[in-house]
């Protein structure tokens, strides 16, 4: 019984849907027979070969469910199958050949990747394959037609790439992929960009657009903004300014540092708000007087941060009722509701909006609790400098302990003393971000 099970685990594992033509008597009973195919000619010691075998794989499976009416197979021409490959002239490999119903056959030249073999396969059976199409991008696709209702909208920033289909240098924009990656480089880029835009969906008026420039409809903007080679990516600014060439780092990250920048936006990489979204620095100022007051001198912190909201509008409101609840006797309510905005920051389970919503209030229950944040051209929170050296240095002394301790001194007594020696340094900085730290030691 186990062997039985073990045999067949075995089958499902060697299971292909490519069909092994390598037999002259096979591929004379499958080609020419009624149903078109798709069959590569190859050598097992062949690196192109390889390379291309688990495509291959993936392409038989996408039309698995077609063995009816298409094949996809494969030849063996440097071994059981070299009478095959001699009678069609294949002197290389792999080569792949396309066979109509009645055996007549002609080169297939197209891209080796899985999204052009099936397309080529589906143009030329009728078989539509089971790949599924990947979601619509995020990215706003323009055309002649479109670009300048959009790109010269005096209220938008818009930060547009010139594209072509064939740029090989475009794959240079290629992004971390959480699921599998985009076999043509257009997609590449494309998927950057989308990754990019949905960072910024909720910016109505900062737009990550594409233009396929060497489209024969687009060719003329081509050449009206100057665009040479592949890709372009120029900036329109709101307000009709000259576009400028954008000549940063192609990253997400690099890409939403530089559309903070020129938007005035605070969208953090992958999604989000970024830690300054929602500070104010003369409120931030009165924040910190606040926090380290008595509480006799509140009430007067309070006062000035009323009086100076009169002419700062709607962003001052979160700063005015932290003060308003410390004032009122809920002394516990900063540690409470940090608490609180941090666990559901953490779920995300919120729509993005809502999402953006708390983190402004957490950003201002921040400057009641730590430093106002650095101004930096670039989005992101990083710990800084002296969180990296305390944490560093109290794991060298914990190290050095451990190494001179006497025999029967328990060593996680050690641990729980250095633990402690930071949770104390931290709190009393009073840090958000120390004391998260030291929270991940202990």
């Amino acid at each position: 019984m186990r062997l039985a099970t073990f045999l067949a685990l075995i089958a499902g594992v060697s299971a292909s849907n490519v069909l092994d033509l390598s037999s002259p008597a096979a591929f004379d009973g499958a080609i020419g027979q009624g149903k078109p195919g798709l069959v590569e000619f190859f050598a097992p010691w062949c690196g192109h070969c390889k390379n291309l075998a688990p495509v291959y794989e993936q392409l038989a499976d996408a039309f698995a469910h077609a063995k009816d009416k298409v094949i996809v197979a494969k030849v063996d021409a440097d071994g059981e199958g070299k009478p095959t490959g001699s009678k069609f002239s294949v002197t290389g490999y792999p080569t792949l050949k396309w066979f109509n119903a009645d055996g007549t056959h002609e080169p297939f030249e197209g891209g080796r990747d899985l999204d052009a073999l099936a397309a080529f396969i589906s143009q030329k059976s009728g078989v539509k394959s089971n790949i599924k199409p990947p979601p619509p991008p995020e990215t706003l696709i323009l055309d002649v037609h479109t670009f300048d209702d959009v790109v010269l909208d005096q209220e938008k920033d818009v930060l547009i790439t010139f594209t072509a289909p064939w740029c090989g240098h475009c794959k240079n924009l290629k992004p971390t992929y959480e699921k599998g990656t985009p076999s043509s480089a257009e997609a590449i880029v494309l998927c950057l960009l989308s990754t990019v835009a949905l960072d910024f969906k909720s910016e109505a008026n900062c737009v990550v657009a594409n233009i396929d420039a060497d489209d024969a409809k687009n060719k003329d903007l081509a050449v009206k903004y100057g665009v040479t080679s592949f890709p372009t990516i120029k900036f329109f600014g709101k307000g009709g300014a000259e576009p400028e060439a954008y000549e940063g780092g192609r990253s997400e990250f690099d890409f939403v540092a530089y559309l903070n920048q020129k938007c005035g936006t605070h969208r953090a990489v992958g999604g989000g708000l970024n830690d300054e979204a929602g500070r104010v620095s003369e409120f931030d100022s009165l924040a910190s007087k606040f926090f380290v007051a008595a509480a006799d001198a509140r009430a007067s912190i309070l006062q000035d941060a009323v009086a100076l909201a009169a002419g700062a509008g709607s962003v001052a409101n979160h700063y005015i009722r932290v003060m308003e609840k410390v004032v009122n006797g809920s002394e516990a309510y900063l540690e409470k509701e940090v608490k609180r905005l941090e666990s559901i920051l953490k779920k995300r389970s919120l729509a993005p909006a809502k999402l953006d919503e708390i983190k402004v209030k957490f950003n201002v229950l921040s400057a009641f609790t730590s430093p106002p944040p650095r101004r930096r051209s670039r989005s992101g929170t990083r710990p800084s400098c002296r969180d990296i050296y305390c944490t560093i240095s109290d794991w060298i002394t914990y190290i050095m302990w451990i190494a001179y301790l006497p025999r029967g001194v328990n060593s996680r007594l050690v641990l729980a003393l250095v633990t402690f020696s930071m949770e104390s340094r931290f709190k009393k900085s009073g840090s958000i971000v120390f004391r998260y730290h030291a929270t991940r030691h202990s």
